[in-house]
């Protein structure tokens, strides 16, 4: 799931992408309401569904069926060699949504869409929606929210001010929760140092793990587990780790002190209704993920409910009613996040 730069479409792709949006009010896609039900919507995936970032959409997906709103398939662990095949695949199959990551394989994911005008496609990407195709909408993490409120718990919580922080790439929709956790332990903990590092790799726990270890021989007291492998490092050796898009409280009753949850429900309930609905179009779907959209929240303390000052409590209440109200904004910064 490298992340490649998106090259301009040859001039050949962006007529057939302009077709395609004509293509799509005459046809339906834009322009009338699907009558099948349920809708028929397939996953593709290049790492297990288990994964954390993958397992909201595979979890938001399986919601809807439940709701007899969708037919579900999906394929997981898929090359980014592969992908355009897989897309293409589906898409001949008849599936009316198709949803996915497409951070390794910009380009060739959206050439894949612009030959099948009539196929919603809503895929992660760094990259914008493009207005000329007309079917490929685009969504993101946009966590931060949760991020930076999980940020306030952890600065309260080192004793060292000594943090570690363990990714996979230094890409924007990592980096925007690091900065937003980073901004929130400041707030809290002005002095805080942190050690940062990426590992590369998307699903390497026995890395990420490593790379814990390394970080908490150098003093840091509380880990921030962007990635899995952080938190069994923490639990090993004794010191506090924060969550990060799903809520592993349960496995590590005395290490997890809080998580930031991502909720794709608003995001794939979103796309559902527009695809049934004929108003499908190029768009960021990504504002779904914030808070005030129902896309974050933070996880319930557990057994650490109690163990958090009160006062910072209190603080992470008033913020978190400021930024489901609008009231408070948190900074969306893609920077990459360095040791301080």
């Amino acid at each position: 799931m490298n992340r490649t730069p998106l090259s301009v479409l040859s001039r050949r792709r962006l007529l057939q992408a302009s077709a395609g949006a004509s293509a799509l009010a005459s046809l339906g896609l834009g322009g009338r309401a699907l009558a099948q039900s349920p809708l028929s919507v397939a996953g593709i995936y290049t790492v297990p569904v288990e994964q954390q970032w993958v397992s909201r959409i595979h979890k938001a997906a399986e919601a809807a069926v439940a709701r007899g709103d969708i037919a579900y398939q999906y394929s997981e662990n898929t090359s980014n060699t592969d992908y355009p095949r897989v897309m293409r695949e589906y898409a001949e199959a008849g599936a009316n949504l198709i949803v996915g990551e497409v951070f390794g394989v910009e380009q060739e994911a959206r050439e894949v869409a612009a030959d099948y005008p009539n196929v919603a496609f809503l895929m992660g990407s760094s990259f914008k929606e493009d207005p000329a195709l007309a079917n490929f909408a685009v969504f993101d993490n946009y966590i931060q929210d949760a991020a930076y409120l999980s940020g306030l718990i952890a600065g309260a919580m080192t004793q060292s001010g000594n943090i570690g922080m363990v990714g996979g790439y230094p890409i924007p929709e990592v980096n925007r929760l690091m900065n937003a956790f980073m901004a929130g332990v400041r707030e809290v903990r002005a002095d805080a140092r942190f050690q940062v590092s990426f590992i590369g790799s998307w699903f390497d726990p026995p890395k990420a793990k490593e790379t814990a270890f390394g970080m908490i021989e150098a003093g840091a007291d509380v880990m921030y587990a962007e990635r899995f492998g952080v938190s069994d490092a923490a639990k090993e050796r004794g010191v506090l780790a924060i969550g990060n898009v799903i809520d592993t409280q349960a496995d590590y009753p005395d290490t997890v002190v809080a998580s930031a949850i991502w909720h794709f429900e608003p995001t794939m309930d979103a796309a559902i209704a527009a695809v049934k609905g004929g108003q499908f179009v190029a768009a960021d779907y990504g504002l779904y993920s914030f808070m005030k959209h129902g896309g974050c929240s933070l996880a319930p303390l557990g057994t650490f409910e109690g163990k958090v000052p009160a006062d910072i409590m209190a603080k992470v209440a008033e913020r978190e009613a400021a930024i489901r109200s609008g009231a408070m904004t948190v900074t969306i910064d893609d920077s990459e996040p360095k040791s301080s």
